[in-house]
């Protein structure tokens, strides 16, 4: 609790204090939870599994997309950024499909309906399942969205994107893990 007294000149050095620290550890727990080579970043190791069910009612296991390259990206309708990504992950879809390429969606939306809505306006061509604190903290904990996983065939995450991300930088990790080793 922050205590205040009757001179303004020590609330105001009190108060800027509080700031300072209230900063410092935003400032840690976004280190600790995004980006690369970060305690709670994935990549390197194995996809968390989950089992969910989509927008048609059909049950969307991680697993069963082994040996396929998957793109799983967090999302919300609320999110411009999480939007403007969704044409490409549609044109992929398309195109490398064929290839092996599965993408899956999640929301996490607190309601269904808005993302009924999204999944139609924006055509999507691939599953979208509701997501929850749960399968978020199984990510190493989603605080913003959004949020791009790329899991190669072995169920290995490779490459991870917090934020709006330069999708075709994204697009070449896509291509990239697409190809035989």
């Amino acid at each position: 609790m922050l205590l205040l007294s009757g001179n303004p000149l020590l609330n105001a050095k009190r108060i800027v204090l509080w700031m300072m620290v209230a900063l410092l550890l935003l400032g840690l727990r976004t280190r600790l939870y995004a980006g690369t080579g970060t305690p709670s970043s994935l990549v390197n190791r194995r996809a968390p599994d989950f089992s969910l069910t989509d927008l048609d009612h059909r049950q969307i296991h991680l697993a069963k997309y082994h040996g396929k390259v998957v793109l799983l990206n967090f999302w919300a309708t609320w999110r411009g950024p999480c939007l403007a990504e969704m044409p490409r992950f549609v044109a992929w879809r398309r195109e490398y499909g064929g290839q092996g390429l599965q993408v899956i969606g999640v929301s996490m939306d607190d309601d269904p309906q808005p993302v009924r809505i999204a999944y139609r306006k924006y055509g999507l061509n691939y599953p979208v399942v509701m997501g929850d604190e749960k399968l978020g903290e199984l990510y190493g904990g989603i605080l913003g969205l959004p949020v791009t996983f790329l899991i190669d065939v072995k169920g290995t995450v490779r490459f991870e994107h917090q934020g709006a991300t330069d999708l075709n930088t994204m697009q070449n990790e896509v291509r990239n893990l697409l190809q035989p080793h």
